[in-house]
């Protein structure tokens, strides 16, 4: 079949990649697609929803897979669909879930699944009467999206108090955080688990942990994400087993009551807390860079789960995974999170070593290929250095033996990601 994806990133990059591999696969478009997405198939310079329906009715696309969250919110799915398009991801009402923190909070309220204590408001007022019955740190969230930045995490009442009067001023995030979601703070680990939906059945990944700060140990400020590791030893039976029970399973049936059945990737941040999973957000796609982790982990060709999911066939398929870890190292721009930086080229050293060859990869990110035919750093997070192995040390080892390989002025990378695990 010949797919096209929507997006322009590392997570974009990764399932291109996985689909690169799979001999179900003939053809690959990206829109837009990055400066190295070309190597895996062709970049195409279409955004309207109507003109991409019709680029993939006249190319014969079978399948469109949508990375990111805007389009969805945006309503993409929506478009495709009344044309009887196969696509991967929740229409725009269902995309509430991660399109609005007050939707996917007072959902998690309707159907009894775990979440923090919270009051959702657009009154400076009563945030100010609810942050003073929390105990500090305090949760301040604006509504909308916000790239995954709209989160304010305050070690003071007064300081909650500001981000309170800040997002809903308008100064912080505009239209995002004209309404925000005040919560308790939680006091667990934090993990990233995705299932992939059809609107009924629905198919749980390897769990991932995310390194959002910047600096080694967990220091500096937030970030889209340095790094990651799947599958974490932190997560058992038990924990999937709650979370089938008590989180999943709510959610599609609730959705579907509501008349959004969920379809696409349900990402589900959660803190365990002394043993129970509780809900910190939904996303509605796959965290970037969880994703270029779990996409080498995938046994089963990628085109049967996405294509399964997006037929409402999953409990047909057949998805397997390898038993193997993968650890992803954020190499990131100079200036990366406070400001943009100058475009520098990518130098890759050759690798003769076979052992890292065949077990580590790079998925490209902030890259756009030069007149010369050069790969150029151009965004804040550039690429991920991905090693697989048979154990997190054996992974995250290859991981790193590949970062020395990778050269571009100003390069910064944590040298500490699946610290947690070790």
């Amino acid at each position: 079949m010949n797919v096209l994806m929507i997006g322009a990133g590392g997570r974009e990059y990764s399932i291109g990649l996985a689909l690169k591999k799979d001999e179900n696969v003939e053809k690959i478009y990206f829109a837009p697609g990055n400066g190295a997405t070309d190597e895996l198939g062709e970049n195409l310079s279409i955004s309207d929803f109507n003109e991409l329906a019709d680029f993939v009715e006249a190319n014969n696309v079978e399948l469109t897979i949508v990375g990111p969250e805007a389009p969805l919110v945006d309503g993409i799915v929506d478009v495709f669909e009344k044309r009887g398009l196969a696509i991967f991801g929740p229409t725009a009402k269902a995309a509430q879930l991660e399109g609005s923190k007050i939707f996917m909070k007072n959902f998690l309220a309707r159907h009894n699944v775990p979440t923090a204590k919270y009051i959702e408001t657009d009154s400076l007022e009563d945030a100010y009467k609810f942050i003073n019955t929390l105990e500090v740190p305090i949760v301040v969230k604006a509504d909308g999206l916000c790239g995954g930045k709209g989160v304010i995490i305050a070690q003071s009442h007064d300081e909650a108090k500001k981000a309170a009067g800040e997002m809903l001023s308008g100064n912080s995030f505009g239209d995002a955080g004209t309404s925000i979601v005040v919560e308790e703070f939680l006091d667990g680990y934090e993990l990233s688990v995705f299932a992939i939906c059809d609107g009924n059945d629905y198919v749980v990944l390897p769990a991932a942990q995310d390194h959002k700060r910047l600096l080694n140990n967990d220091e500096g400020p937030n970030t889209g994400g340095m790094g990651a590791y799947a599958p974490t030893p932190l997560v058992n039976d038990e924990i999937y087993r709650k979370l089938d029970e008590r989180v999943i399973e709510p959610t599609l049936k609730g959705m579907k009551e509501e008349g959004m059945p969920f379809t696409g990737v349900l990402f589900i941040g959660v803190m365990v807390v002394k043993g129970e999973p509780i809900i910190l957000e939904y996303n509605v796609r796959f965290g970037d860079p969880e994703c270029e982790e779990l996409m080498p982990l995938l046994k089963s060709p990628a085109s049967e789960l996405f294509y399964k999911a997006a037929t409402g066939d999953l409990k047909n398929a057949k998805i397997e995974f390898h038993d193997k870890y993968a650890v992803g190292v954020v190499m990131a721009s100079k200036d990366y999170p406070y400001k943009s930086t100058a475009p520098a080229e990518i130098i890759v050293d050759d690798i003769y070593h076979e052992e890292l060859n065949e077990n580590a990869h790079i998925s490209y990110a902030g890259v756009s290929r030069g007149d010369d035919g050069k790969l150029y750093a151009t965004g804040g997070r550039v690429l991920v250095c991905v090693g697989v192995g048979d154990s997190i040390k054996e992974a995250q080892a290859r991981a790193y033996m590949l970062v020395g390989q990778v050269h571009f002025a100003g390069k910064q990378c944590r040298t500490d990601i699946a610290y947690q695990a070790l």
